[in-house]
This record gives C-alpha cells, structure tokens and sequence, in this order.
C-alpha cells in the first residue's frame, strides 16, 4: 500500500527521479556547470548523459518543461544532504527566548537569569530582554536602564545586541543575537577545560593530627569486665579482705 505522504524521516533525495524514472516528455537540460543546454526530449538528454558517464537527475519536477541536472548521483546526494545539514545548524537562530527583569531584581536573580541567558546564546538561540516597570517604578526609568545596561556588559562575550534598549510603552526591551561559534565564550556550565563536565566535588576533611584517637578495644577475660572484677560484684567491695572461717576450724 503506497503512502500519500512521504515519511517524516525520508530526506529530500529520496524522491528524486533518476534517468529512466523520469516520466516527462522534454526536459530542460543543465550541466555540471549550471550552463543551459536547451529543451531536449526525454531520449535525447538520456543519450547526452551517457556520452558525459552522469546521469540526468530531475531537479525541479513542477517547472514546465521539468528542470534535469546532468551530474553523477552520488555526488548530487551527497551535496543536498550537506546543505540540509547546515540548515539544520542555523534553524536555532530564529528561535526567540525571552528574559523577564525588573528594576528592583535581586542581585542573586540576575545571576540567574544572565545563566539562562548564556545557556540560550550557547545553544544558538536568540535572547529577548524584557524589563517592566510597574506603579511608581516609571518615575525612575535610569534605574532599569543601569540593570539593562549591566546585564548587556556581562553578557557581552557570548552575544551582542541588534539594537540599543529602549523604552517601549512601560518596559525596556532589548533583542540579543549569539555570537558566531568560532568567537562565543563556552558556556561555563557545560564543559571545563579537559572536556568533562564539571562538578562541584567538596575535598573530604583531613583527620587532624591533634584530634583524639578512638580507644583500641582490649580483649577481656571472660566473666571479667574492664575493670577486671566479676559480674555482680561491687567495685568498691569492703569485704574483699574480710576473711571469713569456718565453723569447723573455729
């Protein structure tokens, strides 16, 4: 049962069509050098493929007459799916996250947020800065501009903005775009130098050499404790020395 749908997972040189699965009747021929040699019928251009030892590859089936490329097959695949391939690395760009701040944010928030700002620049993304002033807030607009400003500067390695902060209605905005790979700081968080994630190891305590020693464990007799007398007996007893006869010998 055939599909009505190519597959997600098909790629774009799946369907091509290819010397004799061309169905047309005249096909507009280019070479290998994107010279156009003209409408040719279907024969001919198969004929003309030959003597160059390519074949004639369908590039553009909806123009009328078809579009046909004369080049090897191979070589013809392996170009489209590198030019997807570097498509694929730039459809990142276009996608918009945005940070939220306002003029009174904690310093320990900033923190966070230019974290999730740098990890949105590492990934290719760009970064809308959003600051809302709220109430009273609008009379004191240099204030948000110095957060703004101070968020720009510890993010400068790793992207630049399109265009300086205005104020937009009550908020300042700002749209940052990643720098290239070969000039983008690394992201801090994902990798050290060696290449291995990094982890905040704690160093364990080193024994102090003033610090008391765990008393050894002595072997002690059996029916003796560590003081050396029976059980039930008392440690003080008066009478250890107290010597007692018998009726007998009295």
């Amino acid at each position: 049962m055939s599909r009505p749908f190519p597959s997600r997972n098909s790629s774009s040189t799946a369907h091509l069509r290819v010397n004799g699965k061309i169905r047309a009747r005249e096909v507009r021929v280019i070479d290998g050098n994107d010279k156009n040699l003209g409408v040719l019928l279907l024969n001919d251009a198969l004929l003309l493929a030959r003597q160059h030892g390519v074949d004639l590859v369908e590039i553009s089936p909806t123009a009328n007459p078809p579009v046909c490329r004369l080049v090897q097959i191979g070589k013809f695949r392996y170009e489209l799916a590198k030019k997807e391939k570097e498509s694929r690395k730039h459809q990142h760009a276009s996608t918009v996250k945005e940070i939220q701040l306002s003029p009174r944010i904690d310093p320990h928030d900033l923190g966070i947020k230019l974290m999730h700002a740098v990890d949105f620049l590492c990934e290719d993304m760009k970064v809308k800065v959003a600051l809302k002033f709220r109430g009273r807030e609008m009379a004191h607009t240099e204030i948000g501009f110095e957060v703004i400003n101070k968020f720009l500067s510890q993010i400068n390695p790793y992207g630049h903005p399109d265009f300086q902060p205005k104020l937009n209605g009550r908020n300042i905005v700002v749209m940052i775009t990643p720098l290239p790979r070969n000039k983008r700081a690394k992201n801090p968080r994902k990798l050290d130098e060696s290449g291995v994630p990094e982890k905040n190891h704690e160093p364990v305590p080193a024994a102090s050499p003033s610090a008391p020693k765990k008393a050894k464990n002595h072997h002690v007799p059996t029916g003796q404790n560590s003081a050396g007398h029976k059980p039930g007996g008392f440690s003080n007893n008066p009478f250890t020395s107290l010597e007692v006869k018998s009726p007998e010998t009295a």
